[in-house]
């Protein structure tokens, strides 16, 4: 019986993916093998020695100590993709709310006074110039990061005629297989910042990526640029960005993630992140996270970790040895020595590394014998064995 512990309301339609007579799931499920999680924060929670793997239903995983999890040889999962359209949908409302001040003017036709209709036309008719903004028909977007969203985010703005240019400086073949061919692809950042009308990012946060939108970049934009950011608050220097709205340098700002910063500034507008925050993408989300924890807890097989690589076998033999390891040289000799020595016969292997670590599955043929994976477990450089009969 295997233990899911969930730290936030996870959707029924993913949850149901377990079946009742292997899987205890629920939040006050204790000494889990496996945790489903949404936005929780889980930096100061002590892990029990059982748990295997986290599973995040959504993309971003800033709520989960991942070097930690890598330490003690907890694979973590996140779902790629399974929210892209919803955030796509929204980055595209953000296009608009960019171009033409739609809160602004909505909020101002809500205090209109309503005393005779012919007022409230005639005060509409008086008092909309204020709102006025531009289309983005004809206009360059400039899209960073092609992944998952950005690729859609391309693809639907160049559907509303926009002229799209894309940088991804780790473009995926599977990822250059979803643009179309109408988007052009930028050889720089630089070239993203000096031509377009309209940027916006969909990269992950990391130190190379936070503060992206500075004062240096923003200076070598076009005056009256429109900056959109639905990934992540820190990509973007705040202070920058309203020292740019106030010169007139920045036309506007959208992004999903308010902060101190950002709130009630004059050209910002601010939503509440409500990028995956739709019925279908939280479905996605928590039907794929559940699949993950299945095929890892009952196979081994890792898909979409973001701390250990992904490697799958088919599960054709009488059981597997998961080897959790660090990414040197030699461990993978020294443990095919120990397999030898016990006599295991393995059938088939992958071994796959992501930067410091390493994963090796081993299908076995036969028995394994006891104390194989003490044995194992024992060895410099390894983290973790998981055992599957």
């Amino acid at each position: 019986m295997y233990n899911i512990q969930l730290l936030n309301k996870i959707a029924r339609v993913g949850t149901d993916n377990f079946n009742a007579d292997s899987y205890r799931v629920g939040e006050d499920v204790t000494n889990p093998d496996a945790i489903m999680v949404r936005s929780a924060s889980m930096h100061e929670m002590e892990f029990n020695p059982e748990l295997k793997a986290i599973a995040r239903a959504g993309a971003g995983v800033n709520n989960i100590p991942i070097d930690r999890c890598s330490e003690e040889g907890i694979a973590v999962f996140n779902t790629p993709g399974a929210n892209a359209n919803a955030v796509k949908e929204l980055v595209i409302c953000g296009l608009m709310l960019a171009s033409r001040d739609v809160i602004g003017g909505a909020a101002w036709a809500k205090d209109l006074q309503k005393t005779e209709a012919a007022d409230v036309a005639k005060q509409v008719e008086k008092g909309k110039s204020k709102f006025a903004g531009c289309e983005i028909a004809g206009k360059k977007l400039g899209v960073i990061g092609l992944g998952a969203i950005g690729a859609l985010v391309a693809n639907a703005a160049n559907d509303l005629h926009m002229e799209v240019i894309g940088y991804d400086n780790y473009l995926t073949i599977e990822a250059a297989w979803r643009l179309s061919r109408k988007i052009e692809r930028a050889a720089s950042l630089d070239e993203i910042f000096e031509k377009c009308d309209y940027i916006t990012v969909h990269v992950p946060s990391t130190p190379e990526t936070r503060g992206m939108l500075s004062r240096e970049n923003i200076a070598k934009m076009k005056d009256g640029v429109r900056l959109l950011n639905f990934s992540r608050a820190d990509l973007a220097d705040a202070e920058a960005i309203k020292e740019a709205l106030a010169s007139g340098k920045v036309a506007s700002y959208v992004t999903d993630f308010p902060t101190e910063e950002t709130v009630n500034v004059p050209g910002i507008v601010a939503l509440p992140h409500l990028g995956a925050s739709t019925e279908e993408s939280e479905d996605n989300c928590a039907v794929m996270a559940a699949k993950e924890l299945i095929d890892f807890l009952e196979t081994g097989n890792v898909r979409n970790s973001v701390n250990y690589p992904d490697a799958s076998l088919p599960h054709t033999g009488d059981a597997r040895i998961c080897i959790f390891h660090r990414n040197v040289p030699g461990v993978l000799n020294n443990i095919t020595a120990i397999i030898s020595s016990q006599g295991i016969n393995v059938e088939n292997m992958i071994n796959k590394s992501k930067k410091d670590y390493a994963y090796t599955i081993l299908e076995i043929s036969g028995a394994i014998p006891d104390g194989a994976a003490e044995t194992i477990s024992n060895m410099e450089s390894v983290v973790r064995v998981h055992i599957i009969k």
